[in-house]
């Protein structure tokens, strides 16, 4: 069995949905970097200024929901806005024996668990916005198309440890296959 992996910089954030571990300890999860956030804000303002940019014809139009329309953007990508701290920070992995799960979600919370043994590809992807931040954003690939999972925000040291982590145990457990 591999040995565990202790990611640096990340914040644990609670135990596991499962309860506590056979030893009696409780598992920690891990969250993404808080630096994260700023990508997502960037994010959310891009989306603003696309959306903006839609209601200008309805401007030069002169049409009557103009207006309203502009008012209804701006709000929405407000409230966007308020709840991307909550939406980050909700944003988190736990390694346990047989498999990774992965959460996000605020409202409607998604919980992934991908076994160790049927995962196919570890990509790590860094955009330009990540990269100015040192971040990067791990994938997980399996045969299933709906358990593609992608960690966002983990710092690139972190994100390479983790990787070559899940490519040693997903290797170890192919094996038997």
């Amino acid at each position: 069995m591999a040995e565990p992996l202790e990611p640096t910089g990340l914040a644990p954030d609670g135990p596991a949905p499962d309860g506590p571990a056979p030893d009696g300890t409780a598992p920690q999860w891990r969250r993404v970097s808080d630096r994260y956030l700023a990508i997502d804000f960037v994010g959310t303002a891009v989306l603003l200024v696309i959306l903006l940019a839609a209601t200008v014809p309805l401007h030069l139009l002169e049409q009557p929901l103009a207006w309203p329309a502009g008012i209804a953007v701006v709000a929405v990508c407000g409230v966007i806005a308020a709840l991307t701290p909550r939406r980050v920070r909700a944003i988190g992995y736990l390694l346990r024996e047989d498999d990774l799960v992965f959460r996000r979600g605020l409202l409607l919370r998604r919980f992934t668990a991908v076994p160790y043994g049927r995962m196919q590809l570890v990509d790590i992807n860094r955009g330009p916005l990540a990269r100015l931040a040192g971040l990067s954003e791990l994938r997980l690939v399996t045969a299933a198309a709906a358990t593609q999972v992608v960690i966002p925000g983990l710092p690139e040291a972190d994100a390479e440890q983790l990787r070559d982590h899940l490519v040693a145990v997903a290797e170890s457990r192919r094996a038997g296959l």
